[in-house]
């Protein structure tokens, strides 16, 4: 019984040790999606394609285009495009697509919506706030400096 018990405790313990592992294990194992690598045949479509991917974000590098990105989601999310563009589909719809799904992150062209308008205005309230708060600055400059002579000469 004692047996058992220092068994269990070993396998405990191993659990521990290999559960941090885990994630590890877990990295992508399937091939790439058939469009992620390999271009369309009609070089019309695949110019389309390649402007739609070049203004869209990889969710996974967040600083790289879809197009310019290795990331296994990026593929993904190229085959998606350049599958949908053969099919027919215009690029603003795909655009729209792909916003529908991922959110509004994912096109570095943000649209301005009730829910974003604060972005695009706020660099304005901002400016107009620093252009107060400096012309007050400067007018008070100009009342404190006295208007006289230079105190330089007197008194020596």
């Amino acid at each position: 019984m004692k047996r058992l018990g220092s068994i269990c405790a070993a396998q405990f313990v191993l659990a521990l040790i290999a559960a941090p592992l885990a994630p590890l294990a877990a990295q992508d194992s399937l091939p790439p999606a058939p469009y992620a690598y390999r271009q369309l045949a009609d070089p019309a479509q695949e110019a389309k394609a390649q402007a739609l991917m070049e203004t869209l974000r990889c969710l996974k590098c967040q600083s790289q285009s879809i197009a310019d990105s290795d990331a296994s989601m990026a593929g993904d999310m190229r085959n998606e495009v350049r599958t949908r563009i053969a099919a027919g589909e215009e690029p603003e719809a795909i655009r729209q697509w792909l916003i529908d799904r991922y959110g509004d992150y994912v096109s570095y062209t943000p649209q301005v919506k009730p829910l974003t308008w604060p972005l695009f205005a706020a660099p304005v309230v901002f400016l107009g706030f620093a252009a107060l708060l400096l012309r007050g600055r400067f007018r008070r400059g100009r009342a404190a400096a006295p208007s006289g002579p230079a105190n330089g000469g007197e008194g020596a």
